[in-house]
C-alpha cells in the first residue's frame, strides 16, 4: 500500500499537468513495489516557502535523515 506525500512551494498546476505527475510516479511506484495501481495513494501538498524548514527540513530531511533516499543539495541541519 504505497502512499507518497508531494511537500512542495505552491504552483499551480492544471488539470492536465496533476494528472501526468501523478500516473508517472503511479506507474513508477507500481513497477518498483510489484503492487497493483490501486493500492497507490498520491497526496499533493503545498507549503509556503516561509514554513519551509519548520514544515518539511526539520521534522523530515533533517530528524529522519536515515531515510531519505536522495537528499537534497542545499544544507538540511
Amino acid at each position: 500500500m504505497p502512499h507518497v506525500n508531494i511537500k512542495h512551494f505552491p504552483r499551480d498546476l492544471d488539470p492536465e499537468a496533476q494528472k501526468a505527475l501523478v500516473e508517472g510516479l503511479v506507474g513508477l511506484i507500481t513497477q518498483a513495489f510489484d503492487v497493483s495501481e490501486t493500492t497507490v495513494s498520491v497526496a499533493l501538498e503545498p507549503v509556503e516557502p516561509a514554513a519551509w524548514r519548520d514544515r518539511v527540513v526539520l521534522p523530515e530531511l533533517h530528524n529522519r535523515s536515515d531515510l531519505l533516499a536522495r537528499r537534497p543539495a542545499y544544507d538540511i541541519a
